[in-house]
């Protein structure tokens, strides 16, 4: 049998389910959304947005995700689970698609960096019980970035960081989030986030470790 390399997702350990709700807890103050409840193994969350009707989050496969995945067939509804996409689709009817690759990822410190913003830009900060916004304004009041964060007591969740494509390679991204960092008042608390294939690299950078692979899987919207 060939040898493993460190780099294959199956070699990795399962990710802890109390770590994944923790992250999905915040993740829906994050996102003003309700809050995940029980569902077959799983969480549930009902969503009911524009882009997202429902969506559940497993920490490992089982039945119950599979019994869902027969069960629907509407659009608007995502299956997440913390594992491969490939053990995810082993599970899913033909009908539901799976999405471009995401990450679960942790850090043990807050962003450092303290970097002067270049000329011109100016850095907001909004505050709302356990919810933060940071944004940053560019010279010619275009939101050039932004992000989101949520604090429970058991996870300090970074959500939806992104730089408008004319503002990149500023140190931006990591102004927003260390920002947004003075929201978490205990250095205890696990601080997470799900990053994209391009992001997973620079949180690396910045320090944070991936726990794993996580997949989505929805059904396409009809022409």
């Amino acid at each position: 049998m060939p040898e493993r390399k460190p780099s294959d997702h199956h070699a990795m350990p399962a990710i802890d389910p109390a770590l994944v709700l923790a992250w999905q807890t915040a993740h829906c103050i994050a996102r003003n959304a309700p809050a995940p409840v029980p569902d077959r193994g799983g969480w549930r969350v009902d969503t009911h947005s524009d882009k997202e009707t429902r969506r559940w989050v497993f920490p490992r496969l089982c039945d119950g995700l599979r019994e869902i995945a027969e069960e629907i067939t509407a659009p608007l509804h995502y299956l997440k689970l913390a594992g491969t996409a490939e053990e995810l689709r082993s599970a899913l009817p033909p009908c539901w698609e799976i999405q471009p690759a995401n990450y679960f990822m942790i850090a043990t410190a807050a962003p450092t960096d303290t970097r002067p913003l270049p000329p011109g830009y100016t850095l907001e900060l909004h505050r709302a019980g356990a919810f933060a916004r940071a944004s940053v304004i560019a010279p010619d009041g275009e939101l050039a970035a932004s992000g989101n964060a949520a604090k429970t007591a058991d996870a300090f969740v970074y959500d939806r960081i992104e730089t408008a494509p004319d503002h990149r390679r500023k140190g931006l991204g990591l102004a927003v989030m260390a920002a947004l960092a003075t929201a978490n008042t205990s250095a205890a608390t696990p601080q997470l986030l799900v990053a994209t294939e391009d992001g997973r690299s620079l949180y690396a950078r910045l320090g944070w470790s991936m726990l794993g692979p996580f997949a989505t899987a929805v059904i396409p919207a009809g022409e």
